[in-house]
């Protein structure tokens, strides 16, 4: 490929239109994702309202399945339609889905206005929004790689990367607008102004992926008669490209995806749940890091190239495994440090026994823990304070125990099983309030002093792990593009791509809050990224290749 006047990052100037078309669906991506976090509570409040409650169950439990166990099935649709008419077709399909489901929330009329139909409806556009996503992705790295001169597609496809920190400050800079600009009537009807703003991005996009031409490897397979004629077969039912698929799953983006939903979503969840730091704060802290470590997904998708992926993303899993519980640990010093004087002076442990203790693992958040071991450990743990778990007698009601000794102080949980929903929930505030004044008479914060945030420091550590984010997610996209063939490509990388960030990413808060639920220990929950980022790191290593330096076409 000629190159006519490249600019100071090295990207030829006729292929800018192709990184930033490309790149504009993943941030779509990320917009929606944030807004629809961001406005979760609203959202509730607008659809949810009038349900019974396992309605609502069963509907949050949709709401989720959009947004992680949609998008592998997504992958397969549009990855096999991308290996068989083409990628600008297909990507150019899913950003109209994506883009039409995000400005149709805005429109959506409430509960109250049309019943039951109002969460049917808002389910159907993210179930529709997940399958998109799960081809958006996979089409925008297979067109910027297959456009890339050879040498540079890892920096070519390290500008995809960089779009989720654009699509976070897009989010909240519109919402603080939104907030400002209507005041009380933000909550009524203001909210919907983000999603129907999304339609400018939408029509931005279309208009630039008209223009652009399909990329210049597919062309050349279709000139040769080489097109998938069967991509999904081809894809998993080859026994090779199948065991391909499975590495770069187990060996890439299982470790990628925890490092990178450990280094930015589990921080903010520490710092805002287990170290009760102001949610405003605890955003800002964890903003001020995305934007300092953002450029580190050009620098290590541009040292790719000339290193390889493979060096870059296992080093980084490695790092964060033997990183993590120093980094943290001492986020906890720096960030709360009256909780780490009280967990030294007045400890505390849950007496309980065993076999009446569940492992709460709820990814939907709609699930009541009620046994009283549950109801003891759920309290703590929500409070952010650490705890000792000791058995107690077959059948007793679980007990909390805050100091040492004849001291202590011990407070009975109790068992809610047979109380039904309004008993129950009268009886867990009760205990709370209780648990909570005990907590701050032996020294434990209900909230973290501000004023004693040592804020460089937290800054700095969140940096460090948002740097590690980088070297796994920077280079992820070219080395997906470079294992496989061509003529399936599309379909077999966007498969482990959705599965490692959609499942293993997806999962990392509340499988890690089910752990630190499970043993009292706040660092706990750090183990699951640690091993899965070891496991990638070991499997990653031995058996997968680096092709970086062969050409794709």
């Amino acid at each position: 490929m000629q190159q006519t006047s490249d600019n100071a990052i090295g990207v030829d100037r006729s292929h800018r239109r192709v990184i930033f078309a490309s790149s504009l669906g993943t941030v779509f991506e990320w917009y929606d994702f944030y807004l629809y976090g961001a406005l979760s509570a609203i959202i509730s409040r607008q659809f949810f309202s009038g349900v019974d409650e396992t309605t609502g169950f069963i509907f949050a439990l949709l709401a989720f399945a959009a947004g992680f166990f949609v998008r592998p099935f997504g992958a397969i649709v549009f990855g096999r339609l991308g290996d068989l008419v083409g990628r600008k077709h297909t990507f150019l399909i899913t950003i109209v889905l994506m883009g039409a489901s995000t400005a149709l929330v805005g429109l959506l009329p409430s509960y109250e206005s049309i019943g039951v139909l109002a969460p049917i409806i808002l389910i159907a556009l993210r179930l529709l929004q997940g399958l998109a996503l799960g081809g958006e992705y996979g089409g925008a790295a297979v067109y910027v790689a297959e456009h890339a001169p050879q040498g540079k597609r890892g920096l070519y496809t390290s500008w995809i990367q960089t779009t989720a920190t654009l699509g976070l400050f897009l989010s909240l800079l519109v919402i603080l607008g939104c907030r400002l600009a209507f005041g009380e009537n933000f909550e009524t009807w203001g909210w919907r102004i983000p999603f129907l703003l999304s339609t400018i991005l939408l029509g931005i996009s279309v208009y630039i992926r008209l223009q652009l031409q399909e990329s210049p490897a597919f062309l050349q397979i279709k000139e040769e008669g080489r097109l998938a004629k069967r991509p999904l077969t081809e894809a998993f039912g080859n026994r090779a490209n199948l065991r391909l698929v499975l590495l770069a799953l187990f060996g890439a983006t299982a470790g990628q995806a925890v490092v990178w939903y450990g280094g930015q979503f589990y921080a903010l969840f520490f710092l805002e749940k287990m170290l009760q730091v102001e949610a405003a704060s605890a955003n800002l802290i964890i903003a001020a890091a995305l934007l300092i470590g953002t450029p580190f997904f050009v620098i290590f998708g541009a040292l790719s190239d000339r290193i390889g992926r493979k060096p870059i993303i296992m080093g980084g899993c490695v790092l964060a495994a033997l990183t993590y519980f120093p980094t943290f640990k001492t986020i906890t010093h720096a960030a709360n440090p009256a909780l780490e004087r009280a967990v030294s002076t007045a400890p505390v442990s849950v007496v309980a026994d065993p076999d009446a203790c569940s492992l709460q693992f709820d990814p939907v958040g709609k699930q009541t823990f009620r046994r009283s071991c549950d109801v003891a450990k759920s309290a703590l743990a929500k409070a952010g304070v650490p705890y000792t778990n000791i058995e107690g007698p077959t059948g007793s009601i679980a007990e909390v125990r805050i100091g040492a000794g004849a001291e202590a102080v011990v407070l009975r949980s109790f068992e809610g099983m047979t109380l039904g929903s309004i008993e129950f929930k009268a009886e867990a505030a009760a205990f709370g309030k209780s648990l909570r004044t005990a907590l701050d008479e032996a020294g434990y914060p209900a909230k973290a002093d501000m004023s004693a945030v040592n804020y460089p420091l937290v800054i700095a550590l969140c940096v460090w792990l948002v740097l590690l984010v980088t070297m796994v997610y920077g280079p992820i996209a070219a080395w997906l593009v470079e294992i496989f063939p061509t003529h399936i490509r599309y379909t077999s990388m966007s498969l482990p791509y959705h599965l490692g960030n959609g499942w293993f990413g997806g999962f990392l808060p509340v499988t890690s809050f089910a752990i630190v639920a499970a043993t009292g220990d706040i660092y706990a929950g750090l183990w699951y990224p640690v091993v899965v980022a070891l496991i990638t790191a070991l499997i990653g290593t031995l058996f997968l290749h680096d092709p970086y330096r062969t050409k794709i076409d």
